[in-house]
This record gives structure tokens, C-alpha cells and sequence, in this order.
């Protein structure tokens, strides 16, 4: 069976630069610690893009399972498409969105007389997934919420990231 789920997380930072850092295949790594994955073949560190592969190794459930994923789409910095060319699932497609917001009086997170305007972000993941294992009630009760449990996982990640960051570029200042 196929199921499709959706993770929505706001962010404070710029769309372009959380769009930039969830193709790190160093921040996925970051983020997947606990499961000890590991890049294994293909683009094994720095940034993936459109067309390039990268072969996953991990312990999920106990077991140990190879995923090759590509990069299918790339339209930087809106969207971004990966997708299992090999692995555990019968199909595995996630879809990465990313949408501007701009908050307060001015444009493009600048200072003015009249207040501050802030630029923010929301990343959307959409996840399809169709399973060779579990059957549908399965899927849906233990499937769909552990994968969910990651993408959230690694989007706290990437924000934890980018808060770093901000904090440092501060107190440069």
C-alpha cells in the first residue's frame, strides 16, 4: 500500500539557506546520529544536486538497510525532489518545499525608522511511501509515524544549524 504524509516547520531563517542546507549530506548525517547512518557511495559529504545519488546505510527497527535516493528535481530555493532508486521501500519519493515569508514593516529583514521586518521560511516535506513488508494498517500505525519522527528529527536538526549560526554571526557583531 502507499501512504503520503506531510511535515510543515516553520523556520525564522531564510528559505534560501535551510533550502541549501538540507541537500548537506554532512547535516543529514548530524541529524540521523542515533541510527548510525552513514553515506556510503556516491556524493558521501558536502552538497547533493540535481542528478547526483547518494547510497544511505542505517540501522532502523534493529536492522541495517541500503537506500539510494537522487536528486529528481531542483529549483532552487522552492523546491527539491529525492527520490529511492534502490532500497527497502517499492517506491520512496520526498518532496522538500520551501515558501518565503516576510513579517513586519519593511522588506528583506531590514532595520527601519518604523520597526524591523524579519524574513521567514516554512519547509514543507512531503513523503511517499510504499512499503514491500508492511500491509496497510501496518504501515500507517508504525511506518508512517517513525519516518515522521525522523523528518521531524532532522528538521530540528537543520534549524538548531541555522540558529548556531545566527548566534555566532551576533556576536561577531
Amino acid at each position: 500500500m502507499t501512504s503520503t504524509f506531510t511535515v510543515v516547520t516553520p523556520s525564522s531563517h531564510a528559505a534560501e539557506r535551510l533550502f541549501d542546507l538540507s541537500l548537506s549530506i554532512d547535516e543529514h548525517l548530524g541529524s540521523m546520529a542515533d541510527s548510525g547512518e552513514q553515506a556510503i557511495d556516491g556524493v558521501t559529504s558536502g552538497q547533493i544536486n540535481l542528478g547526483e545519488t547518494v547510497t544511505w546505510r542505517a540501522r532502523h527497527f534493529g536492522i541495517w538497510f541500503t537506500m539510494t535516493s537522487q536528486i529528481t528535481e531542483h529549483d532552487r530555493p522552492r523546491r527539491f525532489v529525492d527520490e529511492q532508486i534502490t532500497g527497502p521501500f517499492r517506491s520512496f519519493r520526498h518532496v522538500h518545499d520551501f515558501s518565503s515569508e516576510v513579517h513586519g514593516s519593511a522588506g528583506a529583514g531590514l532595520a527601519t525608522a518604523g520597526g524591523t521586518a524579519q524574513r521567514a521560511s516554512t519547509m514543507t516535506d512531503t513523503i511517499t511511501v510504499t512499503s514491500p513488508l508492511f500491509g496497510r494498517l501496518a504501515e500507517r500505525l508504525i511506518l508512517v509515524p517513525y519516518l515522521r519522527r525522523l523528518i521531524r528529527q532532522r528538521n530540528r536538526h537543520l534549524l538548531a544549524v541555522l540558529d548556531a549560526e545566527a548566534t555566532a554571526q551576533r556576536q561577531k557583531k
